[in-house]
């Protein structure tokens, strides 16, 4: 029996439609990892950019869905698998949904977004309030590694209050993507903004060093229903379509 350390909500292994996985191959080397290191539940989330190269529809995610988990069923993978997207976040985000090119989370309320890395899109806070007048959760993913939240974090106290989430990548804490981001990450965990911790894995040469990030953790925040929280819980409400 696999001891339960983590639920994945953020990753890029639905193979052959984005800058993650390459090959079923090569997904089906990361599940066996995860699935080894105690990961049981994971969201597929390709990148979604309306008018790019990465804007594969929901008829062929699922199809590609379907395929990768028969291939883990006979590699015998026992893992849960549910398709979502990261999206770039557009003012036409909605349409994209109700149009079947983008996924929300399992077909719930929740909607992983992603911002420009460098450079703040000024009509972000009006493009929230629209999904959440509309009914729709955003997930903000990985708001550690902006730079211009890096330089000014207060930046995400208007979106937690307009009633987005944050979605952090734990390879932060291990320097992965600068000191900016690690200490970002650090000071919005203490600091109680953090909802989710994700891997947010593209291939299988990263490593998921589960109980690392737990020491880690335990380091900032040292409460263990809060890393329970962020690992594990809070990705079951939001699969089953549940308030935080």
């Amino acid at each position: 029996m696999v001891i339960t350390k983590m639920k994945d909500i953020h990753c890029h292994i639905l193979n052959g439609i984005d800058d993650g996985s390459k090959t079923i191959e090569e997904s089906i080397e990361i599940l066996r990892e995860a699935c080894n290191n105690g990961i049981t539940d994971i969201v597929l989330t390709p990148h979604y950019i309306k008018n790019s190269s990465y804007s594969c529809n929901n008829k062929k995610k699922n199809r590609l869905l379907n395929i990768l988990k028969e291939e883990a069923s006979n590699n015998n993978i026992d893992i849960n698998l549910y398709l979502g997207n990261e999206i770039m976040i557009d003012e036409d985000i909605i349409e994209l949904i109700k149009k079947g090119e983008a996924s929300t989370i399992n077909d719930t309320k929740y909607v992983l977004i992603e911002f420009p890395m460098h450079s703040l899109n000024n009509n972000i806070e009006d493009i929230l309030f629209l999904m959440i007048r509309n009914g729709y959760v955003p997930i903000i993913a990985h708001p550690e590694r902006y730079s211009y939240v890096q330089k000014n974090i207060e930046l995400v106290d208007n979106y937690i209050e307009l009633g987005a989430i944050l979605q952090g990548n734990y390879q932060s804490l291990f320097g992965m993507y600068g000191k900016d981001a690690k200490k970002t990450l650090i000071k919005l965990l203490k600091d109680n903004k953090i909802s989710l911790l994700a891997s947010d894995i593209h291939h299988d040469s990263m490593d998921y060093r589960i109980e690392k990030t737990k020491k880690k953790l335990k380091r900032v925040i040292k409460s263990e229903d809060i890393i329970n929280d962020l690992l594990i819980n809070n990705f079951d409400k939001i699969i089953n379509n549940k308030s935080l």
